[in-house]
């Protein structure tokens, strides 16, 4: 950790995530990795990159195409990537107690609370790692029992694991080549995954308010805090908001090879809005899905998830805080108001550039793809989805990744990589900050 002391938090977080993907990389391309034939270095990479940024796009079967040591390591880059590189290494830097630098304790906030809220080190740490393994735990052993009680025998514990660990960490990845399809007759195995994927995508921000505040219910003492705070009322509201809407837009637009009787279509559109927000397990071939659902699971990719958490997209709250700011605009308001509370000027800046740096990325990811991959044969909305769904690390295909060129696969690799720091993370550890000491003069524009 000594060794970033002079680098900002920016560029230690990317460089992490960077190194744990290259070392990921090199694992997954040894022969011992393979099962069914040799998987190319690039192949391996971008299995690494996925896994690593929590997406769940594939170019070759996880279940064939990977040794059970192979899979073993895309599970631990899971975990690696879904938690944060930055944690284990804070965590071994207590446990030998050394003192982490300034940047790498600062890249570590950031990572889970991007520096808005202060917080006990040490304390948090643990929370969360004691969190992770809770809640990871618990699901294991219920999806044991679902996957156990399936007449084909769809698994044992290392499946469990697996499933577990990808649907808390919203990564995607399913030990199975017709991923959650597999699962589709398997109701328990089914909820446990949408219960660790909206755990996984709240944040641990919020997880950690809701442990605190159920842990003082329990010893039936009082909360510090009368009020939730406005953080955790946002993402709880606006993700409930989403997945309703998902959820009832889904249902209404139809999925092409779903099922027919109403309670499993409505269950099957609860369980892919969920999942299309952050985690990218499928019990639909998304292929077959109408453009209208297509559109419908486009947008909920691109909010994505919450701060703090293991997803992509623009985040929950940067939705939030958007529409808030549309609705001062509009109402001639000067202030930014949520719930009885103003939003600090800079952080609804903070909200537009991460709006506007994430449009401009994916319509440069679109025409990239529209020149490396475009083909009377490819409809240009499986285009716009394959670009979201790397940017969001949802995972989600159209059956389009493993046809990906090598140009294709490079630029997918990037979005997954942008997504899952996030475009304005991505931009500050880039782009230098240098120190103005001049204004031009102003003029006006017309606008609009």
């Amino acid at each position: 950790m000594a060794v970033f002391h002079r680098q900002r938090p920016e560029t230690v977080l990317a460089g992490t995530f960077l190194g744990l993907i290259v070392i990921g990389s090199v694992l997954l391309a040894l022969p011992v990795a393979h099962a069914d034939g040799p998987v190319s270095w690039l192949d391996a990479f971008f299995t690494a990159t996925s896994a690593v940024c929590v997406t769940g796009l594939i170019t070759v079967d996880t279940a064939t195409a990977w040794s059970r040591f192979g899979q073993s390591v895309i599970l631990l880059l899971i975990q690696l990537g879904g938690l944060g590189i930055m944690t284990f290494g804070a965590l071994a830097a207590q446990l030998f107690f050394q003192r982490l630098s300034f940047a790498s304790d600062a890249a570590w906030k950031s990572t889970f609370f991007q520096g808005q809220f202060r917080t006990d080190f040490r304390s948090a740490l643990y929370k969360i790692v004691l969190l992770t393994l809770v809640i990871e735990f618990v699901g294991t052993a219920v999806l044991l029992i679902a996957l156990r009680a399936e007449p084909d025998g769809r698994g044992g514990s290392f499946e469990a694991v697996f499933l577990a660990v990808s649907a808390f960490c919203n990564a995607g990845f399913a030990p199975y080549t017709e991923n959650a399809v597999a699962l589709r007759q398997a109701p328990l195995a089914l909820a446990t995954i949408s219960v660790l994927v909206i755990l996984g995508g709240l944040g641990y921000p919020v997880l950690l308010e809701l442990s605190s505040r159920a842990n003082h219910a329990l010893r039936r003492q009082r909360h510090a805090r009368t009020c939730w705070s406005l953080q955790t009322r946002m993402v709880i509201y606006v993700s409930a908001i989403l997945v309703v809407t998902g959820a009832g837009t889904l249902f209404l637009a139809g999925m092409a090879d779903g099922p027919d009787s109403l309670p499993e279509r409505a269950a099957f559109a609860i369980f892919q809005s969920i999942s299309a927000r952050t985690a990218g397990f499928n019990t639909v071939d998304i292929a077959a899905v109408s453009t209208p659902g297509l559109l419908i699971i486009i947008a909920l990719m691109f909010v994505g998830g919450s701060p703090g958490s293991c997803a992509g997209g623009i985040k929950t709250t940067t939705a939030a805080v958007w529409t808030a700011r549309i609705r001062a605009r509009l109402t001639g308001s000067k202030d930014v108001n949520l719930w009885g509370r103003a939003i600090p000027h800079d952080i609804v800046r903070r909200a537009a550039l991460v709006l506007a740096l994430a449009v401009l990325w994916n319509l440069i990811g679109v025409m990239i793809l529209t020149i490396t991959e475009g083909s009377d044969a490819v409809r240009f909305e499986h285009l716009i989805f394959e670009q979201v769904s790397a940017f969001g690390t949802v995972g989600l295909s159209t059956g389009l990744t493993p046809e990906l060129s090598v140009v294709g696969k490079l630029w997918i690799i990037a979005s997954m990589f942008v997504g899952r720091l996030g475009p304005l993370t991505m931009a500050l550890a880039v782009l230098e900050q240098p120190r103005t000491l001049y204004r031009y003069p102003t003029e006006q524009v017309m606008i609009g």
